[in-house]
């Protein structure tokens, strides 16, 4: 859907639509399923007054929000993607709709199945409507051109306290992903499935692969009553722990899953798992480098240890197999020599060299899970890539992983000819909190007077660590991928106020996360026999399901306002007769109040302009349905405000973590060669023109440059 469609024609259509549909239902007598004619009726009424009440408001958006855009080149920012999201909820109501008048009258016409396709899209517009009156509230009290207001903590609060209290069910029901790419919808629901299915036999004594097997056996019931399933994931993501996720987004560093991910990915001659000693380097200074200063090895919480680190090169060069480096492989059995292999061609150093930063908020996933894109950069750019598999909060929270990559880099610049490079132009790149780290690292390399990278490739990051309230954050309550909840759990482990239990800190755990794959052969046989006979006796046996209490209904009251669950009435944010739906599920979420989020290093929007001067080209890489995006829309404005070289380009109907979902789909794929073209500026030291491989018109992206 196109961003900037008007939304007048889209309203006038619901309204075209809702007339012809009340029409068609108009003598529910002469229907052969009256009550349900009679509660579609209701619905479409109720769809038509959301309608009446919300035009005036996106009008009011539409006037206002260019001022929060980057520049006029690239339209995004929190209060646009608010318009689209429900334009395009609008856009499946009215598609319902037009369906229902023309075939209601047919014989194979599903009356109650399209009664509850209908119902969940007015619960779903509902709740935007109640979002975009929090939206306004922002825009009414931050300055105009500003899509945070950092000092205003009541504005905070009260968006977190929505978001406590605000039914999100809704949105991972029937109406799960309206607003992402239509190929994307079926990866969503297998994920939001796989969760709750896995939700439900989380904390049983299984191996990791065996809970992910009966969650596969135990989900079929979630597939055929979507209600249950938006329960469900409602629940999971408000209320279960930090260690549920962790292991949920570990099952993608299974040998399973990784193998499928290798298989749809680029070969490579090398992929090589490493591991540092903790030993201290001597780097020249970038102002003289006739001088030298020492990098210490990481020390933070427990003191120095081994940095890993994954060596991925498509073709093999000059070092990459000697004995120098197969001496740091961290695998058992070292690996055979290439150039024992007379077939293989060694590739002389190249030039160039990306050391990449993966994402997972801090809390999950190493350099493995992020193997099928970096693979693909590797042969796409004919450059080895280092990723650095840094400790995991909150087993090891701020600045441990800072510590980890900014070491990695230091002894990559040191040892770029054991890598096969001889790092002329080093690129740093990374998603989410993987870009984060490429700032903070290069705002290290900074404050330390070490060669800073050439650039920077930073996709989706994270640069505003905490919850304060931006218009794209209040996405944070319809995201399957990346709901508050979720995003509060990992910025307070990564500051150290997630930390499990009273312990004192130990490795973090995805460094021993793979070891319970290896777990005997007949305890999964069993797991798998046990899915089996539970997944059997749910069709057998309904009364299994319904044994299980279901969430309590929602307070459907779209006339007076409610109260929430502090007793503070919906009045101050929503206009008199409207109040959003509520949930019997609380969510239980700490703010992030502990002051290490204002660390520069943590936040980087928050750092100082003496921090930031000398960064590097900074290209940053966004979706515009991001809950994020306004991080690096803000970002992308302070560097600019400063004359700092920097470039933003927005892609459309993505999620946060598209570039893990870069063989999907045709966009998510497109994508993925927006975030190469950025680094391949960076080797070309481009800083500020369109690449020609990837001009904006042809991929459906928004990008521009300041200066």
């Amino acid at each position: 859907m196109r961003v900037d469609m008007d939304y007048r024609l889209v309203f006038s259509s619901l309204n075209e639509a809702c007339d012809d549909t009340l029409a068609s239902l108009s003598h529910p007598e002469d229907l052969p399923y009256g009550e349900v004619a009679e509660r579609l009726a209701t619905y479409v009424r109720q769809i038509q007054a959301h309608g009446s009440a919300l035009e005036p408001l996106v009008a009011s958006f539409t006037n206002v929000y260019h001022h929060y855009d980057f520049d006029e080149q690239t339209p995004g920012n929190g209060y646009r993607t608010l318009v689209k999201v429900l334009l395009s909820c609008l856009l499946h109501i009215i598609h319902k709709a037009r369906y229902i008048s023309s075939n209601i009258r047919g014989a194979f016409f599903r009356a109650d199945h399209n009664a509850a396709e209908l119902e969940a899209y007015l619960s779903a517009l509902c709740q935007l409507r109640a979002l975009l009156h929090l939206a306004q509230r922002l825009l009414n009290d931050t300055p105009c051109g500003e899509l945070c207001s950092l000092q205003d903590v009541e504005l905070s609060r009260r968006f977190v306290q929505e978001y406590s209290s605000m039914h999100k069910a809704c949105f991972y029901g029937r109406c799960l992903g309206f607003q992402f790419s239509p190929a994307l919808r079926p990866f969503l629901q297998t994920v939001v499935i796989s969760m709750v299915s896995y939700g439900e036999t989380y904390g049983k004594q299984q191996s990791g692969i065996g809970q992910a097997a009966l969650s596969l056996l135990t989900s079929g019931k979630y597939v055929m009553d979507p209600e249950m399933r938006g329960a469900e994931f409602e629940r999971i993501t408000q209320n279960l722990d930090l260690q549920f996720w962790k292991s949920f987004w570990n099952l993608t560093e299974s040998g399973l899953i990784a193998g499928f991910s290798r298989i749809a990915s680029s070969p490579v001659q090398v992929n090589l798992t490493l591991s540092l000693p903790p030993v201290t380097l001597q780097l020249p200074l970038a102002s003289d480098p006739g001088l030298s200063t020492n990098v210490s090895p990481p020390i933070a919480h427990w003191g120095p240890g081994p940095v890993l680190m994954r060596l991925i090169s498509f073709e093999i060069r000059e070092g990459q197999d000697s004995e120098e480096l197969l001496s740091f492989c961290r695998t058992e059995t070292r690996p055979i020599s290439m150039s024992q292999l007379p077939w293989v061609q060694k590739q002389p150093l190249s030039p160039w060299l990306v050391v990449h930063f993966h994402g997972g908020g801090f809390v999950a996933q190493t350099s493995k899970s992020h193997e099928n894109y970096l693979r693909n950069w590797s042969k796409e750019l004919g450059v080895p890539v280092l990723s650095i598999d840094y400790s995991l909060s909150p087993e090891a929270p701020f600045p441990r992983a800072l510590e980890e990559c900014f070491y990695g880099y230091c002894w990559a610049l040191k040892n770029c000819h054991l890598l096969g490079s001889t790092a002329e132009r080093v690129c740093l790149a990374g998603d989410s909190a993987g870009g984060n780290l490429c700032i903070t690292v290069s705002m290290k390399a900074i404050s330390c007077g070490v060669r800073v990278p050439d650039g920077i490739m930073a996709a989706y990051p994270a640069t505003l660590l905490t919850t304060h309230a931006s218009p794209s954050r209040l996405l944070t309550s319809i995201d399957p991928l990346l709901p508050l909840g979720v995003l509060a759990k990992c910025l307070n482990a990564y500051t150290g106020e997630g930390r499990m239990g009273s312990e004192a800190v130990q490795r973090a755990a995805h460094r021993g996360s793979l070891s319970a794959l290896g777990r005997d052969t007949a305890l999964l046989l069993s797991d798998l026999t046990q899915g089996a006979s539970n997944w059997i006796q749910s069709f057998l046996d309904p009364r299994r399901n319904m044994e299980r209490p279901r969430p309590q209904s929602l307070v459907k009251n779209f006339s007076a306002p409610s109260l929430n669950h502090s007793g503070l009435s919906d009045t101050q944010d929503y206009p008199e007769g409207f109040a959003p739906l509520r949930s019997q599920c609380l969510a239980v979420i700490n703010p992030t109040s502990c002051p290490i989020l204002k660390n520069p290093f943590v936040s980087p929007l928050l750092a100082s302009e003496q921090l930031l001067r000398g960064l590097p080209p900074v290209h940053i890489v966004a979706s515009a349905l991001d809950a994020l995006l306004d991080d690096s829309v803000m970002f992308a404005k302070k560097l600019r405000a400063m004359e700092q070289p920097v470039t933003l380009t927005v892609v459309e109907d993505l999620p946060h973590g598209f570039l893990s979902l870069s063989q999907l789909t045709k966009e998510t794929d497109v994508a993925m060669r927006v975030c190469v073209n950025r680094i391949r500026e960076v080797f070309q030291g481009l800083n500020n023109e369109p690449t020609l491989e990837n001009p904006p018109q042809q991929d459906g992206t928004q990008q521009n440059a300041g200066q």
